[in-house]
């Protein structure tokens, strides 16, 4: 295996996506840590018989993002970068991410561009990334962040590990606001840098769009009563809920799980609440 930078290693999160995985792996040029979330379908023996490079960490249920965290804490490297079994960072781009972490102590983490399938396409959630309405702060390079895509990111990992990684409230999807808010608390920069790229070509084994509209609308009021203002909260998760049945669904599940949410409930200073409105405005 070619490591492109010594500084920097992979972590995957996946679950029952076996051929996904044995066709992206051999993708990263770097040390890789594989969180099998209690896969079904022979994914860590297939991958541990295949590449015997890789780190295979196996658990006996699915924990969502949290199998990020758990990667996180195995690796030794100072930098992790994040991909899911169906995307891997380009030729180059694990050196220039860590370089700019390197070169930028403030940052907590770099998120890349998204090209998406074999056509190369820009994702859309890039193009709003460079178009980030938050100042832009000069010391550090990119586009202000209040937010970041997991699979297309590469973080410090002592930034992640002190500002908690992913919970196991939210868990999955729309696992990266509540950390996103917490690094941003702790006086974190976040960037999105447009030289550095990741390629994803989705799996076609994917949530039906209801389903993960439901789960984005639960994560959001979750992370709202975690984290918001009470007036901010009841505005943004009243918002979710007017976005359709998906919406409303996820909304009433993550109200259900409140409790939860609220025994972890720690308000974000004002300076943060005031950047996330900029983007909700």
């Amino acid at each position: 295996m070619d490591i492109e930078d010594e500084r920097v290693t992979v972590v995957i999160a996946s679950r029952d996506r076996r051929d996904e995985l044995l066709t992206s792996l051999p993708a990263h040029r770097a040390r890789v840590i594989l969180v099998d979330n209690g896969s079904t379908d022979g994914s860590a023996d297939a991958v541990a018989a295949a590449r015997p490079d890789v780190r295979v960490i196996r658990l006996s249920r699915n924990v969502g993002a949290v199998a990020r965290t758990i990667g996180v804490r195995a690796a030794t490297t100072p930098f992790v970068a994040f991909a899911d079994d169906d995307s891997w960072w380009a030729p180059g781009s694990l050196h220039d991410a860590a370089d700019v972490l390197a070169g930028h102590p403030r940052l907590g983490l770099v998120c890349a561009r998204i090209l998406v399938g074999p056509e190369e396409r820009t994702d859309p959630v890039s193009e709003q990334m460079a178009a980030s309405p938050l100042p832009h702060d000069i010391s550090v390079p990119g586009s202000a962040l209040l937010g970041f895509v997991a699979c297309a990111t590469m973080v410090r990992r002592s930034a992640f590990l002190a500002s908690g990684g992913f919970d196991p409230v939210v868990r999955f999807p729309g696992e990266e606001e509540r950390l996103a808010l917490d690094l941003a608390a702790a006086g974190w920069a976040m960037s999105y840098v447009q030289d550095v790229v990741v390629h994803h070509h989705p799996s076609p084994s994917r949530q039906p769009p209801g389903r993960r509209q439901h789960g984005m609308a639960r994560a959001a009021t979750l992370t709202a009563l975690m984290r918001l203002p009470w007036r901010d909260a009841v505005g943004h998760i009243r918002h979710v809920a007017a976005q359709g049945p998906s919406h409303r669904s996820g909304v009433v599940r993550g109200l259900c799980e409140a409790p939860a949410a609220l025994r972890r409930r720690r308000r974000v200073p004002a300076e943060v609440a005031e950047m996330r409105r900029l983007l909700v405005r």
